[in-house]
């Protein structure tokens, strides 16, 4: 098939490598801009753009796609589908219409649960057993469109957002391969989302990052690994601010935000039910480190209270 791609970060780039790999034209590859990162803040390229530099193929990077002048380059195409994966910017009307046969999205949840922005980390956060992909007619709603198909995949206990995210971009490039292998029947058969069970993955938010030590422990554990890498669960400790990479609940007891005990495997805080015990930290300017590894450069010792949030 002619197909434009439009996607931006790692996981919409193991998707476009599934497509070339499977044969399909890519007549065009729609990016965000490049962006500052890094420490030296450079213009930096985008996943999706450098992987299809390396295969030779059109990119554009368009800050909107709300005139038409701006359109005029997708229009030129005349592509038989547009597949979009975490692209970062909002499709109008008028551009889902100009593929032949549309639009799909690579979605990385089971619809209608978690549409939205941050849905590997919300699923995570919530508990959530199991999460997926789906692969969806796009519509102009926020991942409101029919459903082509559903690819279900377990979230594990150690599941984090980084190990989760990378899981499920695996999975989403196979499946809009395999999906375009039975478009037309597909197509054909989509569903429209249930009314029911409509939750949404609002965008994390580096000011959720503070742990408050007042919340449950397994509520905590959870937020820890859904904000990995991404803010990172942080907590202060008298004048520093530590990063929380890794924890546990534990069924112990104490006021919210104390030190119960130390040891090589892990720093034990109360919270407002049970206790988390940390077991993977990083000071500010340093390494992430096993607790055992940390405690040897920063001193923790029980009674000590972390601030509340």
């Amino acid at each position: 098939m002619k197909l434009i791609f439009a996607g931006t970060p790692d996981f919409a780039a193991d998707a476009l490598a599934a497509l070339i790999a499977a044969g399909h034209e890519i007549a065009l590859v729609l990016t965000q801009p490049d962006r500052p990162a890094g420490r030296g803040m450079k213009l930096a390229a985008s996943p999706v753009k450098q992987l299809a530099e390396r295969h030779g193929l059109p990119v554009y990077q368009p800050e909107r796609l709300r005139t038409a002048e701006q359109q005029a380059p997708v229009a030129a195409v005349g592509a038989d589908l547009m597949v979009v994966a975490a692209y970062g910017i909002i499709l109008p009307q008028a551009v889902l219409d100009l593929p032949r046969h549309g639009c799909l999205n690579i979605h990385a949840s089971l619809l209608p649960r978690w549409r939205g922005a941050a849905p590997i980390q919300r699923a995570i956060e919530a508990g959530d057993a199991q999460t997926g992909i789906t692969i969806m007619q796009m519509d102009a709603g926020l991942d409101t469109g029919a459903m082509l198909s559903l690819h279900p995949l377990a979230i594990t206990p150690s599941d984090t957002a980084r190990t989760l995210h990378d899981r499920l971009a695996r999975l989403g490039a196979e499946a809009i391969v395999t999906t375009l292998g039975d478009l037309a029947a597909l197509q054909a058969a989509a569903r429209p989302q249930p009314a029911d069970g409509v939750t949404y993955a609002e965008k994390i938010r580096k000011d959720e990052a503070a742990i408050d030590w007042q919340l449950s422990a397994e509520q905590l554990a959870r937020r820890v690994r859904a904000f990995d890498p991404f803010p990172a669960c942080t907590a202060r400790l008298g004048e520093e601010t530590l990063k929380v990479w890794a924890a546990e609940p534990v069924a112990a007891h104490g006021e919210a935000g104390t030190v119960l005990g130390v040891a090589a495997d892990g720093v034990l805080v109360a919270c407002g039910e049970g206790a988390l015990r940390l077991t993977e930290l990083q000071r500010p300017g340093g390494r992430r480190l096993p607790v055992r590894d940390f405690l040897a450069g920063c001193r923790i010792e029980p009674g000590m209270r972390f601030a509340l949030g």
